[in-house]
């Protein structure tokens, strides 16, 4: 054997040693078939790869063909996507969870050789004081070790953004919240509302674009998801407010708005403000809100249809959506709509270099939309089928054909269900009940103005976002539908009333 070779071989056991794992042929194991998706030409299966898991905020594809997994509670874990197996790697006992807070954000260095690197990001308490620290631990076999503290920064109990991805050149970046302080994300001097730009020791790249500041982009609500294509574009997914969820392709210095803008420049204050600081609009934005979540960039022949597409989960709208991108993936050609109220919220996305989908749901973070399974959570996996089964067949729909409201539980369900629930229960701590409630019951004026105005107050998670975007009509639709469900017996209000409101 010629030395080069024996060096290879070294090379490669040393490799697979590093991440915990032998070079010996895997064995496959056979998952049952769920469901199938049909499409133009493919039929995709729909398998469970793990169940009984605790909210997996971040899954992504490890180095040693495991799926990477952070639990909100702390804990980062190993799933086998053939068995299903959980082994757990780290706790961090520091990690602060309440609401959306937590143990977060989490990227694996694709140079694992060169840089056995993984990167986390999740929020801490100290006294009253809430912050977002950005951590970097070294692979060693199945442990993670050597915690090295690269950045932190203000936090709150909600709005802390928290992905992370690696660029094709090697830098970490890191989109943050506003942390619930609304001018946060134009204030020069804050690194919330933003992208953040490191080196991965956690120094300032020389050619950021202020000398010094780790600032690469701006003007963000509460981003909650981060991918690169294969040609290097940067994409976010963002939580808007009432309105306007935002898919956003990211640029050197670019400025998006908030919180002076909600996604497309269509008011006449917003375009001002457009013209005056050269905002940058959405790919793509939804109202009503969809809340998307995690965001990976599909590139694989694996699955032909949806080859150069975004792939988007969300929460609210309980769907994986496939975001069909031109091929420069400056513009965002379709959106359809798979997997809808089939498995709940659905919360991270990522795919194996085979191509095969793993989709995590969310049903037992604080805000689930109905009882979780004792299934819940779960990680999906989303494979081209080698032969039709019996299972149920689901089918995607274009977008568009979501958005026609004809009936008032739908318009009720669709702008207020995700908080006030659909029996208008709320959540106990976070929203109110509609039910009973003396403020939907009470005076008619004090009711329409909170549902035009909003209630909000800086640093209060969860607050109402204001509705004056909806016609008279679809308000007094509402108003009157929450005054006279659930119980409650109060008069109808009119869409004059509402007008003489605003």
């Amino acid at each position: 054997m010629s030395s080069n070779s024996t060096n290879n071989k070294v090379l490669f056991l040393i490799c697979f040693s590093l991440l915990g794992c032998s070079p010996r042929k895997r064995k496959e194991a056979i998952l049952p078939v769920e469901q199938n998706i049909q499409l133009d030409k493919s039929i995709l299966d729909i398998s469970v790869v793990a169940k009984g898991l605790n909210v997996p905020w971040e899954i992504t594809w490890g180095p040693d063909d495991k799926i990477w997994m952070t639990e909100q509670h702390g804990e980062i874990s190993k799933i086998d996507p053939e068995t299903g197996d959980k082994k757990r790697i780290l706790e961090i006992k520091e990690v602060w969870k309440d609401r959306t807070t937590g143990l977060l954000g989490m990227v694996i260095h694709p140079n694992i050789k060169e840089y056995p690197y993984v990167f986390v990001d999740y929020t801490i308490k100290n006294d009253k004081n809430i912050f977002s620290k950005l951590v970097r631990y070294t692979i060693q076999r199945d442990s993670l070790i050597s915690p090295k503290t690269l950045l932190v920064i203000p936090g709150s109990s909600g709005h802390n953004g928290s992905r992370l991805a690696i660029s094709p050149n090697g830098k970490l970046l890191w989109a943050t919240g506003d942390a619930q302080k609304f001018q946060n994300a134009q204030n020069e001097k804050s690194l919330n509302g933003k992208i953040l730009r490191l080196n991965i020791d956690g120094t300032v790249p020389e050619n950021n674009p202020v000398k010094g500041s780790y600032v690469w982009a701006k003007g963000f609500r509460n981003m909650q998801g981060l991918t690169f294509s294969k040609n290097g574009l940067l994409y976010t997914s963002e939580h808007g407010d009432a309105l306007e969820d935002e898919v956003n392709l990211i640029t050197r210095e670019g400025n998006y708005g908030w919180p002076n803008i909600e996604g497309v420049h269509d008011t006449e204050d917003e375009k001002k403000y457009a013209e005056k600081y050269n905002t940058i609009e959405p790919l793509l934005s939804w109202t009503p809100t969809i809340a998307p979540s995690g965001l990976t960039y599909y590139g694989s022949d694996n699955i032909p249809e949806w080859k150069n597409s975004l792939l988007l989960a969300t929460l609210k709208a309980r769907s994986l959506r496939v975001l069909k991108l031109n091929d420069d993936g400056t513009k965002i050609l379709s959106d359809n709509i798979f997997l809808e109220n089939e498995y709940g919220r659905l919360r991270g996305v990522c795919v194996s270099p085979k191509g095969d989908i793993y989709v995590s749901t969310s049903n037992k973070d604080w805000n689930p939309y109905s009882k979780p399974l004792e299934s819940d959570d779960r990680i999906l996996k989303i494979s081209r089928a080698n032969k039709i089964s019996s299972a149920k067949v689901l089918k995607g729909k274009v977008a568009s054909e979501n958005t026609n409201i004809d009936n008032i539980d739908q318009l009720y369900s669709i702008y207020c269900g995700s908080c006030h629930k659909d029996d208008g229960s709320g959540v106990e701590g976070s929203f109110p009940a509609l039910k009973g409630s003396s403020i939907v019951l009470g005076d008619k004026g004090n009711l329409i103005k909170v549902f035009l105005k909003g209630k909000k107050t800086e640093n209060k998670p969860e607050q109402m976002p204001a509705f004056k975007f909806l016609s008279d009509e679809e308000g007094a639709a509402i108003l009157t539908y929450i005054r006279t469900n659930w119980g409650n017996s109060a008069g109808a209000i009119q869409a004059s009333e509402i007008k003489k409101m605003r």
